[in-house]
């Protein structure tokens, strides 16, 4: 099993604190604390209503940069709040990548909620995903690893799925003859699964963790509906956005794809892991995988 990348460089509280003196001096004396560190960031509270995001390695760097140039103008037009940057940190002598204070958004994670619980989650999520998938620009970030071709994962996926359920093979074999998205390239998250959804009162509150942000094939986005939901918001999901028979195979194709990275890659963050195999047996039952 692999396990989360090891941080090339560390952040905490203290290094924190020093960039938001040199740069941010009115915001140096709120408190500071540890929130979540995870693949590719570290993100502390600051004060009651804001949060400093911060790359914790090279292969990061450029993705936050891709929310400070994209997500403002994403925004607007968005049902459910997202992390806008309202302040941005730029490279020092110490500490070398650029950096974002965003939006404190009160809640819990999706993630703490089992798949029947979010559920209800699911118009929410469908509106947010209508609204974000409009026709991007041609500058739109490119991410060789979402929005692309399925074929282009074909390998990997084959690699992970060696030896398990023929079931898996049969619905990624089934992604893979659909025909392949041939509208514009959409606007996508990139990452939909249930640690980037903030839940308040029982609603979807926020949308967070755009480092993926990229264009392209809405099927991509539209995994959620094994990665986040039951089978009732599965349904919901699928009847509320609306995507032609072979969108939604491509749908499950992705679902599979980003559910056994999450089981061959979260070792040591077992409720990521719990994410990708819930995933993974949903799809070898068929659960809105083969509904025609």
């Amino acid at each position: 099993m692999a396990r989360t990348p090891p941080a090339e460089l560390g952040v905490d509280a203290d290094l924190v604190r020093r960039l938001l003196t040199d740069q941010h001096p009115d915001l140096a004396e709120l408190p500071v604390r540890t929130a979540v560190s995870g693949w590719d960031n570290v993100v502390h509270r600051l004060g009651d209503r804001l949060a400093v995001r911060t790359p914790r390695r090279r292969a990061a760097a450029a993705l936050v940069r891709h929310e400070q140039r994209w997500l403002p103008g994403l925004a607007s037009g968005l049902p459910v709040r997202v992390p806008v940057p309202l302040r941005t940190g730029t490279p020092t002598t110490y500490y070398p990548w650029h950096w974002s204070v965003v939006p404190w958004f009160p809640g819990a994670s999706a993630l703490t909620l089992p798949p029947v619980r979010r559920d209800g989650l699911a118009p929410a999520f469908a509106d947010f995903l209508l609204a974000l998938h409009r026709p991007a620009p041609s500058g739109a970030p490119h991410n060789p690893f979402r929005g692309v071709p399925l074929a282009e994962c074909d390998a990997v996926v084959r690699e992970r799925l060696a030896g398990s359920d023929a079931r898996l093979l049969a619905v990624w074999d089934r992604a893979l003859a659909a025909p392949a998205w041939d509208g514009p390239a959409v606007w996508l998250h990139g990452d939909p699964h249930p640690a980037n959804l903030v839940v308040a009162g029982g609603r979807l509150a926020a949308v967070v963790d755009f480092g993926d942000l990229t264009a392209g094939d809405p099927a991509t986005d539209l995994a959620a509906a094994w990665l986040v939901f039951g089978r009732a918001g599965r349904q919901v999901l699928r009847s509320r956005v609306g995507p032609s028979r072979d969108t939604w195979a491509r749908a499950a194709g992705w679902a599979l794809a980003i559910g056994s990275a999450l089981v061959a890659t979260s070792d040591d963050a077992p409720a990521m892991r719990a994410v990708g195999e819930a995933a993974l047996s949903a799809l070898a039952r068929g659960d809105g995988a083969a509904e025609h």
